[in-house]
């Protein structure tokens, strides 16, 4: 970067039905991005994402005194993964940082998440609650713990080294970005950036940083609904499987192999304890070793049952875990070399 360059920065704020917090949240908002004109130009895109209260006409009144403020409107609500992209592209900032228009993440983090971008040359920095140093306040418990628990459940299957995959908090190149073709509509975009990130081999940084929900509890009850935050939960679940299927597949498949090999053998030890008891007219041995089994069988049926059932489902299992690896490398595959050529195409 040259030395008297002072970067865009594009914030994007998607905004359905805010109209309860949409006036202080720009003021808090615009007041600090002020402070840092030293450093950053900057930009607001609200994307009005078909609310049906008046958020839009705030919205657009805001707009009219600021030059740096943009509106976007969308006549019906494409959730806020259709919110983000239209975000994206109407972005023109060098820089694009993405933040909850409640303010839930704090206006400093702006500054903190384009720092540590510039300072790490990385894609993507995410604002981690959830890593060391991180922290939340009044955040209700039963959904802080869900988050965590399918924030933790996604990093476990992915094998990812971050914390926080569902957080909106996030600063990002612009060029790395819009190179990603993303395609989620919901809330599993967060994730999905995440999943198309790693394909690519960017860098993805985390910072510590402070969900405080006080305001939001205060003068915004009537944002957040438990079917919103079960649905949500849902699609972490399901994003925990897009990231690496195979790896469920085989941890079933292998589970019910030991399983399976614990019966198994439990049959050829009771078959050789009852071996040298068992007479035959013929004295072969294989009609005296067929004679056990079948005693075993007879005081043991379902040992047979357990035993051939579960090797049948667990070589099935890991045959698809077999399956689904390889279909996710010709996707990843496929990713990159798509992602190559979308790069080529707008630079030419």
């Amino acid at each position: 970067m040259k030395a008297n360059h002072k970067p865009l920065v594009s914030i994007i704020l998607p905004a359905f039905n805010e109209a309860g917090v949409i006036v202080k949240s720009l003021t808090t908002l615009t007041e600090y991005l002020n402070t840092l004109s030293d450093k950053f130009e900057w930009e607001i895109l609200i994307v009005n994402d078909g609310s049906s209260d008046n958020t839009a006409e705030l919205a657009d009144n805001f707009a009219i005194s600021n030059d740096n403020i943009r509106v976007i409107h969308h006549r019906v609500n494409r959730n806020l993964g259709g919110a983000l992209r239209t975000g994206f592209r109407n972005a023109i900032g060098e820089y694009i940082v993405v933040l909850d228009i409640d303010l839930s993440y704090a206006p400093d983090h702006v500054e903190m998440m384009v720092d540590e971008l510039i300072a790490t040359e990385a894609e993507v920095v995410v604002a981690s609650p959830y890593m060391k140093g991180g922290r939340t306040t009044s955040v209700p418990f039963l959904r802080l713990v869900l988050s965590k628990t399918v924030n933790k459940l996604m990093r476990l299957a992915s094998g990812i080294n971050i914390h926080t995959f569902t957080s909106m908090a996030r600063a990002y190149k612009a060029d790395f970005l819009k190179s990603l073709n993303l395609k989620s509509s919901t809330y599993s975009i967060n994730p999905e950036i995440i999943q198309k990130a790693t394909i690519l081999r960017a860098r993805i940084v985390e910072i510590p940083a402070h969900l405080d929900w006080s305001y939001q509890l205060t003068e915004g009850k009537t944002r957040t609904s438990s079917l919103r935050i079960y649905k949500g939960v849902l699609l972490g679940l399901m994003n925990s499987f897009i990231f690496r299927p195979y790896v469920f597949f085989m941890f079933v498949g292998i589970t019910l192999l030991l399983i399976s090999t614990y019966v198994i053998v439990w049959i050829f030890y009771h078959t050789y304890v009852v071996f040298p008891d068992i007479v035959v007219p013929s004295g072969l041995w294989n009609d005296r070793f067929t004679e056990a089994i079948a005693s075993v069988f007879r005081d043991r049926p379902h040992a047979f049952f357990v035993g051939g059932f579960t090797l049948i489902v667990a070589l099935q299992f890991i045959g698809i875990g077999f399956l689904s690896l390889q279909s996710k490398r010709y996707f990843d595959e496929l990713f990159h070399l798509n992602s190559g050529l979308l790069r080529k195409s707008k630079e030419s």
